[in-house]
């Protein structure tokens, strides 16, 4: 069973470039609904394999895109 976890971010352009070079650096990744029980904030997050979370995050640091957080759902 894959477990997931969830990037949020403050605006949905940050969210489209993270997609975008998470996609590039061939990570699994899907933009979905932000699940309430973790914010309300921006609508949308990245979704992506639980394994992959310290290189998602290394990854969207480099290239300077803010992340509020990651959370496991």
């Amino acid at each position: 069973m894959i477990q997931y976890s969830v990037a949020l971010f403050d605006s949905t352009s940050h969210v489209m470039r993270g997609e975008k070079l998470l996609g590039q650096a061939g990570v699994r990744v899907k933009m979905i609904p932000t699940p309430r029980q973790i914010s309300s904030n921006c609508g949308v997050a990245l979704r992506f394999d639980r394994e992959e979370a310290d290189r998602v995050v290394t990854i969207l640091s480099e290239n300077s895109v803010p992340v509020r957080g990651v959370y496991p759902i």
